[in-house]
C-alpha cells in the first residue's frame, strides 16, 4: 500500500517535500492503526487526529496536513469515502510571518565571506524566492537582458518570473566567474547535483548568528521581508503577489498587516 501511495504523490504532482511530509503522516497513522485493532478506520483517523492536538500539542498546521495525507489515502488507495464532517480541519492560527528589517537583511548577508553562500542568500532575499526555488535554479535561469529571474514549477507547481536587481546581478557575475556554474546556478557537493535546501537552511543560520540577529526567523524570512520591504516602499499589492506567486490576493494581503504593526510600533516613543 505504501508503495502504491508513493506513486499516487507523484501522479498528483506533488513536491518531493509534500511527498516526504504526507508519507511520514501515513506511516504513523499505519502504526497508531496497528495498536488500536478493531476499530474502523475512520473511528482510528479522528482519534489520530485528536491525539496529535491534544496529546502531543501538535500545531493546527500540522494537524491539517495529516488529514489532507490520510484523507487521499482513504480515497485513492482504500477506496473508502472521505467523511469529510466527522473529521473536520481545526481552525489555523492566524500567525504574523517573521520579518527582517533591510539592515538586518545586510547585516546577515554581509557577515557571509564564502562567495558561493553570499551569492545564495542575496538572491534569496532579492527575488523573493523560497528555498525549494533558489535550489533548483539553472544557469540559464538568469535573464540579465530584461533583469528577470525564471523560476521554474515554483509555488503551486507554476513557473514565473522575479525581479533581478543591479546589485544582485553584479554579485551573480562575481560568482560566475569564481565558480562558472554548468547545468544548476549552485551546484552541490555530489556531481550533476544541485546545494540542498538543508545546506543553505544551515547557513543560514549560521550568518544569523555570526551577524548577532537574536530575533526568531528562519531562512524563509527572507520571503517574508521581501514583500514587507516592497510594500513598504509603496509597490503595488498585486504586483507583490505574482513575484511571490500567490494563487490567492488574501495570502499577499497578510503583509499588510506587518506593515500596519511596523508602523504602529515605529511611533512609539
Amino acid at each position: 500500500m505504501i508503495d502504491q501511495y508513493v506513486a499516487e504523490t507523484k501522479i498528483r504532482g506533488f513536491t518531493r517535500a509534500t511527498q516526504r511530509v504526507y508519507l511520514g503522516h501515513v506511516r504513523r497513522w499505519l502504526l497508531w492503526q496497528h495498536e488500536r485493532e478493531g476499530e474502523s478506520a475512520e473511528v482510528n483517523a479522528r482519534a489520530y487526529i485528536f491525539h496529535l492536538i491534544d496529546d502531543r500539542q501538535c500545531s493546527h498546521s500540522y494537524a491539517n496536513q495529516a488529514i489532507s495525507a490520510l484523507k487521499l489515502f482513504h480515497e485513492s488507495i482504500l477506496g473508502k469515502q472521505w467523511a469529510a464532517e466527522k473529521i473536520r480541519r481545526p481552525k489555523k492560527i492566524a500567525r504574523l510571518p517573521r520579518v527582517l528589517s533591510e539592515q538586518e537583511v545586510a547585516k546577515l548577508i554581509g557577515a557571509l565571506t564564502n562567495l558561493k553562500h553570499r551569492t545564495i542568500m542575496t538572491v534569496l532575499y532579492s527575488a523573493g524566492l523560497r528555498v525549494g526555488e533558489v535550489v533548483r535554479l539553472k544557469a540559464g535561469d538568469i535573464d540579465s537582458s530584461r533583469m528577470l529571474i525564471l523560476v521554474r514549477a515554483g509555488k503551486g507547481r507554476k513557473d514565473r518570473f522575479s525581479i533581478l536587481s543591479p546589485v544582485t546581478l553584479e554579485t551573480l557575475r562575481q560568482y560566475y566567474r569564481a565558480y562558472q556554474p554548468q547545468k544548476w546556478l549552485f551546484p552541490g557537493a555530489k556531481p550533476g547535483s544541485h546545494i540542498t535546501e538543508r545546506t543553505v537552511q544551515k547557513v543560514f543560520v549560521q550568518a544569523k548568528d555570526k551577524a548577532g540577529i537574536h530575533k526568531q526567523a528562519t531562512v524563509h524570512s527572507f520571503c517574508h521581508s521581501f514583500a514587507t520591504h516592497l510594500l513598504e516602499a509603496g509597490t503595488d499589492l498585486r504586483y507583490i503577489q505574482e513575484l511571490l506567486g500567490h494563487q490567492s490576493s488574501k495570502t499577499t494581503e497578510l503583509y499588510t498587516r506587518v506593515t500596519s504593526l511596523i508602523c504602529a510600533e515605529s511611533k512609539v516613543p
